[in-house]
């Protein structure tokens, strides 16, 4: 069924600069929901589209196929059978954990009794019981003695006489004690010890052991009785006399190790006092470690510890001490293997239990559940008849009774169900066997109806129950179900899923009871308990409806999906097809998610079936078809097809007129068409079916709301308070808060009122968080009163907290950005405003958009400010509060302008037409303005500042007039000014054009006349070997490579030497004559050339290289490229500045740097030693010229051309003067 409507609330905002509205129309938005049986709002509305949910007595287990008895009325039972108890079992057993403590109990009184017959006899036997068959008690002041036959002991009286006539030691009263304890005549037994605590003589050594074994043999006696009695008196009675037994032994012999076994025994059959027995155990076990008592015991109290292997480990030590234990030991040991997972063994340890005592019945229970627990035909019979043979040893054993009582259970013999548990109920006193018993009675009255007498049994049962046996609660939970009482189905309930918490049944029927409460958090917790039924069992529809009927106001995907998938499965797993309930369900989800083409489907498939199934229930079908078409109208409206809705609900109003949800919608659509009567008229005809309709109130409240009738509006929802039914309701609330908070914005407001108004709309949204504490438009209303107050911080906290909470709530964003306004934070508050238009409005809201303007406005941001209040105008152009704000602005902006003595002629003449503008605006507010929004005085005033600027524009425009002709004078001025500079640079730019064109000129005629010295130089001939003169002394000429230069002129030139590069090194600095003449005498008078200066010999060296690495040589005749650039001065001197290799063609050595002279010479000196390295380089080649042949040219042109280029270098390094010989020795140096 469609839900409440969700109302919106008051947008909050305090408007400082603008008038601007805080708030905008309430709106209802109905939306179609799932209908519910149990939701009795509309009267007209469809039956219920879930399922019920079945009680059921009993869990289900899928492996119980067996026993199937339900009863009427539920859907499943549960197919119990007999197993062993175990507490950390994860199924759901019959008996439960009572059974483990059953038989812990039992197998400690067995080890008991087991343990003081031992400690007894150990004590005695030896001492006072000798081997004959008599007893002889010694007759006072004589050597006679009385001997009586143990067989055949008189009556206990006259034995008392005798003993007490004779004075008879303390050892015979108890040896005489023990032998009636025997014969079973326990009324002698306690007679004569109790008399022995008064006329036994103890007036010999070691009596006082003799005292603590009287002592003790007859407190044990007591709690024997005590544990086998019945009634609470008598048995706390008895305890209390042996209390006082092992409380007076105390004060003989404390440590003693017997006294210590009884006592700790009696504090384990206490119950309460486990952790003192266990100190005094190990108190006799440090004293004799083989002690069978005490590593019984200690068995017993690990077991109850549920440290199972710790208690087999004692059993099996006691076993070992004494091979022949009696069978009682064996049945320990096999709980213990039980408990550890091992059957097989436990069935072999209660089997030898059965072997060494036939008559054993916890032997043969244990068999007996370890038979039923094979789930077999044969197994079950057998386990069957141990069971009937342990009823036969001891039909009033509490276990075998209740074992056979759920044998009958599933037999549908509920009488001797009834019997059987109600005798074991009554033939224990153990409370898990009570509890046990209770539930057997319980559930036998469950299953044939009497839900009274159930009730009873189980809640019984609870009462005796341990925390680990939750079957009881399980079926008390279902008997609150039956009576209707969910809160405490739902406690018990949970205690069963505390102790199981993967249980199918319980997580199932959690879910259905949390799924109808209005809790969030139970809602939460019933959607977790499906999806775990869900995952567990996939195959189960029932829950998959259930958990997509709580999911579909969490999350409306994952219901639809929830939803499709039971729909899938229904058709193919079951065969059968979807319930148009279902349909109808997945109909609104897709409605409600926007899809609203498949929601259309869906709805007309819903009808399709509803005509298929009429026919089977033609009543129910037709209520649901109403619901159906209410749903489609409401589709047909979000599509805008607003006359086939309107169809819809008048349709659906001819056959049912008291369907008040049909005069709402119908009263919204002509409220939406700005038809406010016609909305009115329908809204009170809801009234007319249902006067007490809070929907119906509320739409007329809000329609005095958008008309501003705060008053009228008001008391709709006062009166909605007023009625009992709806005096908590939400909405009514907020709107009564928002109407006080509204107040504060009123343009006839009493501003003495508004600290009260303001209390007031603050307790109205306090009362909703009482209510309701996650609604956001409380705390929202109570962030903006805070807002209000000043509290800007707070209302900022609280904002920031709900936008947090939901992002869907455009109302936060807007009283956020307005929080921010009011902290001066404008950029913040104008990025608020855009995402907020963004995000929920697209752009189009008008009131969102003046709230922007407004922020703009008091950023000083006027021009900003007016676009956004024309977009606004573009969206409601005769919104007169738009028109006042945007004439306010031009006015500001104006006024500015005209303010600012800077201003050009263009803005002052903008400024004042928009300031005759904003007049024009004003004057019409004045008298059209709405004075529901603002004050007309407020136009009249403002007009009236607008025409006192306007009388002053003229002076401002003339001022502006007059300060625009001065620029432009000065601007005609500048601008000559710039002219005349311009043609200057113009003009000097073209004499520098011409210059460099002459100079170019210049420089290629000089290029050229270069070009016609240097053509002829590279010359390729051959060379015929000429005969050398042989100097005195000489023995062969240089090798290969050496290049010799005559000495030319006066010493001018450095002497480069003719030897290796080692040789060189070791040179001394010595003239140049020295230099020849050690040179001549080193050479024996051969005549060699001499460089003419230190560059010389590394040209001729740098030529010799490159000559080697040309390609053209071959054999012994090669082609020698003899270049040589010889520059005059004269074209040096026209040539400045350019670099020493240019004019040099390609393939020619180039000079290496040389270096200056040590007077610091001219610069002419590179040019002269490029001349110099040449002519060293024609030398060189000339010098091998007998291996070498020249190419093309004539011999004798050449060798005339070297000779005067020779002499003109030769004159030119006499006038650049002589360079030392150290620094042709560091040149050589360096060029090596």
């Amino acid at each position: 069924m469609r839900e409440m409507v969700q109302y919106d609330v008051l947008k909050i905002g305090k408007p400082i600069a603008l008038t601007v509205r805080p708030g905008h129309t309430f709106d209802i938005r109905t939306r179609p929901h799932i209908r519910h049986q149990d939701q009795a709002s509309h009267s007209t509305s469809g039956p219920g589209f879930t399922f019920d949910i079945r009680t059921r007595p009993h869990i289900r287990h899928q492996d119980q196929a067996s026993h199937s008895t339900s009863g009427p009325g539920f859907t499943f039972d549960i197919r119990t059978r007999p197993h062993i108890r175990h507490q950390d079992q994860a199924s759901h057993l019959t008996s439960g954990p009572g059974l483990t403590r059953l038989y812990s109990c039992h197998l400690g009184c067995n080890e008991e009794e087991f343990a003081f017959t031992l400690c007894a006899e150990n004590t005695m036997t030896n001492r006072y019981i000798p081997t004959a068959t008599s007893i002889e008690i010694p007759l006072r002041d004589t050597d006679e003695v009385i001997e009586l036959d143990v067989e055949q002991l008189p009556d206990g009286e006259e034995v008392i006489s005798i003993l007490r006539d004779e004075r008879a030691p303390l050892h015979i009263w108890v040896a005489l004690a023990l032998h009636y304890y025997k014969q079973g005549k326990y009324e002698d037994f306690v007679s004569v010890l109790e008399t022995s605590r008064t006329d036994a003589d103890v007036s010999y050594k070691d009596h006082e052991k003799d005292q603590m074994a009287a002592l003790d043999t007859l407190a044990a006696h007591y709690v024997q009785l005590a544990r086998k009695e019945k009634q609470k008196e008598k048995r706390k009675e008895l305890f209390a006399q042996a209390t006082l037994l092992y409380t007076t032994a105390d004060k003989i012999v404390m440590y003693d190790p017997n006294h210590l076994l009884g006592r700790a025994y009696f504090c384990l059959l206490e119950g309460d006092k486990m952790d003192q027995a266990e100190a005094q155990f190990n108190f006799v076990l440090q004293q004799s470690p083989e002690s069978i008592p005490a590593l019984l015991g200690k068995a017993c109290i690990s077991f109850n510890k549920k440290d199972f292997k710790g208690a087999l480990a004692f059993y099996k030590k006691a076993l070992r001490t004494n091979p022949n234990c009696p069978g009682a030991v064996r049945l320990g040991m096999g709980h213990c293997f039980l408990k550890l997972g091992n059957s097989e063994k436990a069935r072999l340890a209660f089997q030898r239990a059965l072997d060494l005592d036939k008559k054993c019945v916890g032997a043969l229970v244990g068999l007996a559940v370890l038979e039923l627990n094979s789930k077999n035909h044969d197994s079950i019979k057998k386990g069957v008849e141990l069971l009937s043979k342990a009823y036969t040893i001891d039909s009033s054993n509490p276990m075998v009774l209740n074992h056979l009582a759920d044998h009958f259970f599933f037999k549908k013999d509920y009488a001797k169900v009834q019997h059987l548990a109600l005798h074991a109920f009554h033939g224990t006193d153990v409370e898990a066997m009570q509890a046990e018993s209770c539930y057997q009675l319980a559930r036998a009255f469950h299953i044939q109806g009497d839900h009274d007498q159930a009730f009873q049994y189980y809640y019984q049962a609870t009462q005796f129950a341990s925390g680990g046996y939750v079957l009881p609660h399980y079926g008390l939970g279902q008997m609150y179900i039956a009576r209707g009482d969910t809160e405490n189905a739902a406690v018990c309930l949970e205690k069963v899923l505390a102790s199981q918490p993967n249980n199918y049944e319980t997580l199932k029927i959690l879910g259905s009871l949390y799924a109808s409460s209005p809790d969030p958090k139970k809602r939460e917790a019933a959607r977790d308990h499906l999806k775990k039924v869900t995952e567990e069992t996939p195959d189960d529809v029932e829950a998959l409806i259930e958990l997509a009927s709580i999911l579909e106001q969490m999350d409306i995907p994952a219901s639809l999906q929830a939803y499709q998938k039971a729909s899938q499965m229904l058709k193919e797993t079951v065969g059968a097809e979807v319930p148009p309930e279902i349909l109808n369900n997945i109909a609104a989800l897709h409605f409600r998610l926007g899809n609203y083409e498949e929601a259309k489907s869906y709805y007309e498939q819903t009808l399709d079936r509803c005509r298929q199934e009429r026919l089977q229930d033609e009543t129910y079908y037709s209520n649901i078809t109403v619901s159906i078409n209410y749903n489609l109208a409401r589709l047909y409206e979000e599509l805008c097809d607003f006359e086939r809705a309107e169809q819809l609900y008048k349709g659906i109003l001819k056959e049912h007129p008291s369907y008040v949800d049909c005069y709402l919608r119908l009263g919204c659509m002509a409220r939406d068409r700005e038809q406010i009567y016609e909305a009115s008229d329908w809204f009170k005809e809801a009234l007319q079916k249902n006067q007490e309709h809070a929907d119906a109130w509320a739409l007329i409240g809000n329609l005095h709301l958008a008309k501003h009738e705060w008053g009228p509006g008001q008391k709709k929802f006062e009166r909605i308070l007023k009625n009992p039914e709806t005096k908590s309701d939400t909405y009514s609330n907020l709107s009564l808060g928002n109407v006080w908070l509204q107040t504060l914005h009123t343009s006839a407001r009493d501003r003495t009122k508004d600290k009260k108004h303001l209390e007031r709309s603050l307790g109205y949204y306090k009362d909703v968080l009482h209510k309701d504490a996650r609604n956001l438009y409380a705390a929202n209303g109570i962030g903006a009163v805070l807002a209000h107050k000043g509290f800007f911080r707070e209302a900022r906290d609280v904002f920031a907290q709900v936008r947090e909470a939901t992002a869907d709530m455009p109302d936060v964003w807007l009283n956020l950005a307005h929080i921010y306004v009011e902290q001066k934070q404008y950029i913040s508050a104008i990025q608020m405003y855009e995402n907020c238009l963004k995000k929920f409005y697209s752009f189009h809201n008008t009131d969102v958009l003046l709230y922007l303007s407004r922020a703009y406005f008091m950023s000083g941001r006027l021009e900003d400010c007016k676009q956004t209040l024309l977009k606004a105008r573009h969206i409601a152009p005769n919104d007169s509060l738009l028109l006042f704000n945007l004439a306010l602005v031009e006015q500001r902006s104006a006024i500015a302008v005209l303010r600012n003595e800077t201003s050009k002629l263009p803005q002052v003449v903008g400024a004042v037409r928009e300031l005759e503008m904003a007049q024009r605006f004003f004057v019409y507010l004045s008298k059209e303005g709405d004075r529901m929004k603002f004050d007309l005085n407020f136009a009249t005033h403002e007009a009236r500042k607008c025409a006192d600027y306007l009388s002053q524009a003229q002076h401002h425009v003339a001022r502006a007039r007059k300060v625009d002709d001065e620029e432009r004078l000065l601007r005609e001025k500048q601008e000559k000014e710039r002219e005349v500079i311009r043609q200057k640079q113009i003009e000097e730019e073209q004499e520098k054009a011409r210059e460099r064109d002459l100079q170019a000129q210049k420089m290629e005629e000089v290029r050229q006349q270069f070009k016609l010295k240097t053509q002829n130089l590279l010359q390729f001939r051959e060379e015929t070997p000429e005969p050398k003169a042989k100097t005195p002394g000489r023995k062969k000429k240089g090798a290969a490579g050496e290049i010799y230069s005559e000495g030319e002129g006066d010493g001018g030139g450095e002497t480069a030497a003719p030897s290796a590069k080692k040789r060189r090194r070791s040179r001394k600095k010595v003239t140049s004559s020295e230099q020849a003449d050690s040179d001549e005498n080193k050479a024996g008078g051969e005549s060699k050339r001499r460089r003419k200066s230190g560059a010389g010999g590394r040209e001729k060296k740098r030529a010799k290289v490159d000559e080697e690495g040309e390609g053209t040589q071959s054999g012994k005749k090669k082609k020698r490229v003899i270049s040589k650039a010889f520059i005059s001065d004269e074209d040096s001197s026209g040539e400045e500045g350019k670099p020493s290799g240019e004019g040099v063609e390609p393939g020619l050595p180039s000079s290496s740097p040389t270096p200056r002279a040590e007077d610091g010479s001219s610069a002419s000196s590179q040019s002269e030693s490029e001349e110099s390295d040449v002519e060293e380089a024609h030398q060189g080649n000339h010098s091998h010229s007998e291996e070498e042949p020249q190419g093309e040219g004539s011999k004798e042109e050449m060798k005339d051309e070297v000779e005067s280029k020779q002499k003109e270098s030769e004159d030119e390094e006499q006038a650049e003067g002589q360079r030392s010989p150290d620094k042709t020795e560091e040149n050589d140096v360096a060029m090596e």
